[in-house]
């Protein structure tokens, strides 16, 4: 299980175009990846339907920080690996490290990643 990380919010003004841009953008990489015979996930895909179910109301509100990142970090510990994409990202920055301290692979590139076992 490889996780896709990579920018939501940086550089978009939370701009609701631009985020969707980047969501698609990790969604498309995880596309690639689960055709080459990975399980990919992203923290987006389980956070963003709890966001909207507990009534957030914007990027950043109190509900965002509560649910958003921990999220993420609740699913990477059961990942084997992390996909980086795209540009400047704290939050992907932040599961990068993660990952490395836990011991897990970090690719930065779709052809860095092995076929799978």
């Amino acid at each position: 299980m490889i996780l896709v990380a990579g920018p939501y919010r940086s550089g978009t003004g939370d701009d609701p175009r631009k985020l969707e841009a980047n969501v698609r953008a990790m969604n498309e990489s995880a596309l690639l990846l689960f055709r080459a015979g990975h399980l990919p996930v992203t923290g987006e895909a389980l956070a963003l339907p709890l966001l909207d179910a507990a009534g957030s109301t914007r990027p950043g509100d109190p509900l965002f920080d509560e649910i958003f990142h921990p999220v993420a970090e609740q699913l990477l510990a059961r990942c084997d690996a992390v996909l980086r994409i795209g540009g400047t990202s704290e939050g992907a920055d932040r599961m990068v490290a993660r990952a490395r301290s836990q011991g897990l692979a970090v690719y930065t590139g779709l052809a860095d990643v092995p076929a799978p076992r």
